[in-house]
């Protein structure tokens, strides 16, 4: 067993302590992957690995020497008991990190805990010290652990991978249990908050029993929700048996929280839903060259539209089976994921496969030119599950069969690849899906909601919508207006006009969003005075504006629409 002990003492430095004891191989190697499972950006945990030491069993200073960029190597070792010590920095407030403080101790393993090559399926025991003032924390995490003593707790795992997929969190907590299909679960939250707790207990109980009906069973025994409330961060992480979650506090329900949710705690509902769903959509069921992660370097797949946009078309659609949120609350969000679609020009540039492998260089990164040069395989990922789900029905089966199916291909040891989806359309239909699956998620073509909706009793309209004055995405600032973003396609773009650029003058007036807005409903040429960088430059925009297409969902036949949504 390889035992790692981390000491929290200097926390107000934002440091942790790390002791490694281990029998070593022969010219021993440690490494830290460089990215975390779920997230696809290399993040060189490495960087902030600090102080490496090793000893022998009688306390001799042993060379261990830095041999890339997050591995090292121990000489002249022969199966003797080893301490590697080190210092890792932990001030990443986010779900993929590790942030330690006053308030709060969080570790993901994968950023903190050095892995032994060669070792990697050797039982880990994680001991944790607090320092005499925090001792009081509580322990979140999904892996077993027993504290024999206030301040110490000990952590277990089966092997290296349980080990990075099990992140901990030590704080003051709010906590509740409860059931869903036979399976323990429990809710942390920490930060400052004031929660319903029973209604949010009321509603994750309903959300989950409904996904793991979904299933049929589950692919772990426990779970545990992580969940940090804070000013506005937001995010989340799925893990084996668990998930971390950063959130807004406006998003958990308050204490007069209406029979219909928020949209803020429908928010929080969602992320809630779309994380646990991964338990088996990309923790369980994973593309074939994620069976076992090579976190050393980039793990490229064109799949993510399944893993990703699956999971987003489920996650409200679940928020509706489950009872907690309304039809017409779900209608809502579906016309924004819609809405979304059509006021994104990458759709016509980038196929969702595109997307999928680009995530390690794009989707992460990005940029004032995102919006017009790539598509999401979440947004689109999810309507290419919707028009999956009524092509399916249309001929009798689901999308809900396909999932059963792999899931159960799954416990039998098969995996996703390139072909599986083809080939279970087509097992569940007796039909061929090449043409129709290739064309949504190999081609830019526009998705066919519009043919699909009507068989299932929905009226499906496209309106003009004039949000961006000009084709710009913009800022009010102390300086002036800053454009966030230039629709390549507008006006503004034509005119020369660029992300970055402070708008400082209108025809003689002093800029604002306000009287952007309002000349964007003019005809005629406008003359715009803006600083790039410390230059001032003038730009003629002749158009009114850039139209963006939103769409317009109405039910029209309710028996046809049950025979989606009601299932």
């Amino acid at each position: 067993m390889l035992h790692y002990q981390i000491e929290f003492d200097d926390y107000r430095q934002h440091l942790v302590h790390v002791t490694l004891r281990f029998l070593a191989d022969p010219n021993q190697e440690l490494w830290l992957p460089t990215w975390i499972p779920g997230s696809y950006l290399i993040r060189e945990f490495s960087k902030h690995i600090e102080s490496v030491q090793a000893y022998d069993e009688a306390g001799r200073i042993l060379e261990i020497k830095k041999q890339q960029k997050n591995r090292w190597r121990l000489f002249n070792t022969d199966h003797e008991l080893i301490t590697v010590e080190y210092d890792a920095y932990a001030y990443d407030l986010s779900v993929r990190g590790a942030y330690v403080d006053q308030t709060r101790l969080y570790i993901n393993p994968a950023c903190v805990c050095l892995a032994l090559g060669g070792q990697e399926e050797k039982a880990c025991e994680v001991e944790l010290f607090l320092p005499q003032e925090l001792k009081h924390f509580q322990l979140a995490t999904g892996l077993p652990s027993k504290s024999l003593v206030k301040g110490r707790f000990t952590l277990k795992a089966e092997n290296y991978d349980q080990l990075i997929d099990s992140p901990f969190e030590l704080a003051e907590q709010t906590r509740f249990s409860f059931e869903a299909g036979n399976i323990a679960h429990e809710m942390v939250i920490s930060g400052i908050h004031a929660t319903n707790t029973e209604r949010l207990k009321n509603d994750l109980e309903k959300i989950c029993a409904t996904e793991v009906a979904l299933f049929g069973s589950a692919p772990f025994q426990n779970y545990t929700f992580m969940t940090m409330a804070t000013g506005n961060s937001y995010g989340g992480l799925e893990h084996c048996n668990s998930t971390s979650l950063i959130i807004p506090r406006t998003d958990l329900p308050k204490l007069n929280e209406p029979e219909e949710p928020s949209e803020d705690y429908q928010r929080f509902l969602g992320l809630c839903s779309h994380e646990y769903f991964h338990s088996w959509l990309v923790k369980f069921i994973r593309p074939e060259n994620f069976a076992r992660y090579n976190l050393n370097q980039e793990s490229y797949t064109s799949l993510l539209w399944i893993f990703e946009g699956f999971t987003s078309y489920y996650d409200d659609l679940i928020l509706l089976r489950s009872g907690v949120i309304s039809q017409e609350s779900y209608l809502k969000l579906l016309k924004a994921q819609i809405d979304r679609y059509l006021q994104n020009p990458g759709r016509q540039i980038q196929s969702v496969a595109e997307s999928s492998f680009d995530a390690w260089i794009k989707f992460y990164r990005q940029d004032e030119n995102s919006n017009n040069a790539g598509t999401s395989y979440y947004n689109k990922g999810c309507l290419v599950a919707l028009c999956l789900d009524l092509g399916l029905r249309l001929r009798g089966s689901s999308l809900d069969a396909l999932l059963r199916l792999l899931y159960q291909n799954t416990e039998k040891g098969v995996q996703v690849n390139e072909r599986t989806i083809f080939e279970l359309c087509q097992q569940l239909t007796g039909d061929s899906w090449i043409e129709q699956i290739n064309h949504l998620i190999n081609t830019t073509d526009e998705l066919p909601l519009d043919q699909l909706f009507p068989e299932f009793g929905l009226s499906y309209a496209l309106k003009h919508d004039k949000k961006m004055p000009f084709g710009m995405k913009l800022q009010d600032k102390p300086e002036g207006v800053m454009v966030q973003q230039v629709n390549r396609y507008g006006a503004a773009a034509t005119a020369g006009l660029s992300a970055q650029d402070v708008i400082i003058a209108i025809d003689g007036l002093k800029a604002s969003e306000k009287l952007l807005a309002t000349y964007a409903k003019q005809q005629g040429i406008i003359t715009i005075l803006a600083f790039r960088r410390d230059e001032l430059m003038s730009f003629e925009v002749e158009r009114s504006t850039i139209d963006l297409a939103e769409v317009e969902l109405v039910v029209q036949d309710q028996s046809k629409a049950d025979h989606w949504l009601k299932v």
